[in-house]
């Protein structure tokens, strides 16, 4: 049978198959109102579409937390009850096409309020629905963005409430999995790297303060998640940084500590903290990281960068390098990915009855 199309079961949850979706921002919700950061028919269209196509695992885009922690102001959030609702009908329909829903909890930290990548992506003000970024220490992103407000003690606590808080809308709003964003340059990432995290204090210096805030968040949330169903952490592996950044060997450290705190997963990528570096991209050129955390500390992990073929990722996941593949671009070319990756290696998966007649 095909690696790519076993079922995979972490605590009491069991996946269909191993092709999965990664998290990508869509940059479609309102701005401001009482319908600010609500998902509405694109985010429906684009995530059913997806699941009719027997994707295993959706994992939402990058969701915000608190209005302050959306990357732009057209960001999904999971801050208030309304946004839960409005989730409900997602949820319900990728469970009745088999797919299992995932949600990506996140906050951007020094990179929040921008424009949308299509705008050119560049900081907004207040005149346009902005805000002022916040991080652990005050140093910009680049060049033209604004000096994050350091984070106090306090605040760094208030945020880890409400990373536990929406855990707590994200299940009620019918989701089976809950990520905790720890990756992208965004603030959990800011205080793990030595690159942005320039703080004196029990959240900076050694690796052990600056995984404190992380760790606290993981905590919160596990306190807070159904033991029976899976949390997972998405991290960058690397900074790309010759020094003074995150490495490879940091990643691997760390994630013993995250199995030790109940992560379930680590959703492997890389980048994004550090403007304007050289990235080696390439065919599932990310995928080494996610190995390497496998072999060397026995989480398990989900593979992702470039991986664009079903016989690529049927490899990835027979040599057992990861546990299962997040599909990005690719799907949004492609949402019916894995049928036509199900046909080629002789896979089963869930198909519609709507959609029995290709068989």
């Amino acid at each position: 049978m095909s690696a790519l199309f076993q079922p995979y079961t972490l605590r009491s949850l069991t996946i269909p198959n191993r092709a999965w979706m990664a998290p990508m921002c869509q940059y479609s919700a309102e701005a401001f109102g009482p319908n600010a950061g609500i998902v509405n028919d694109w985010h429906f269209a684009h995530y059913a579409a997806r699941a009719a196509g027997g994707t295993g695992l959706i994992l939402i885009e990058a969701t915000a937390i608190s209005p302050e922690g959306r990357i732009s102001p057209a960001d999904l959030g999971i801050w208030n009850d309304t946004q839960v609702e409005a989730f409900r009908r997602i949820t319900s329909f990728l469970k009745g096409q088999g797919t299992t829903p995932g949600i990506q909890l996140a906050h951007a930290g020094r990179k929040a309020s921008t424009d949308r990548p299509w705008k050119g992506g560049a900081p907004v003000g207040a005149e346009e629905h902005g805000w002022q970024p916040l991080g652990p220490s005050p140093l910009p992103f680049d060049e033209g963005h604004p000096v994050p407000t350091e984070l106090t003690v306090n605040q760094i606590r208030e945020i880890t409430g409400q990373f536990a808080d929406a855990a707590r809308r994200a299940l009620d709003a019918g989701f089976d999995i809950a990520e905790i964003h720890g990756a992208h340059g965004y603030l959990i990432g800011e205080f793990l790297s030595p690159h942005s995290n320039h703080r004196d204090d029990e959240y900076g210096g050694s690796f052990e303060n600056r995984a404190r805030f992380a760790l606290e968040v993981v905590d919160a949330v596990r306190a807070v998640w159904p033991q029976e169903l899976p949390l997972f952490f998405r991290i960058s592996a690397t900074d790309w940084l010759e020094e003074a950044g995150w490495t490879a060997d940091d990643t691997v450290r760390f994630a013993a500590l995250l199995k030790e705190h109940g992560v379930d997963l680590l959703d492997v990528s890389a980048g994004g903290n550090a403007a304007r570096v050289r990235i080696p991209t390439g065919p599932g050129y990310q995928v080494p990281f996610a190995a390497r955390v496998k072999a060397e500390t026995g989480l398990p992990v989900a593979a992702v960068g470039m991986i664009t073929e079903a016989e690529q990722a049927e490899k990835i996941l027979s040599n057992g390098e990861a546990d299962a593949v997040l599909l990005g671009r690719e799907l949004l070319r492609n949402p019916f990915w894995a049928r036509h990756a199900a046909r080629e290696l002789g896979g089963e998966i869930h198909v519609p009855q709507q959609y029995h007649r290709s068989l």
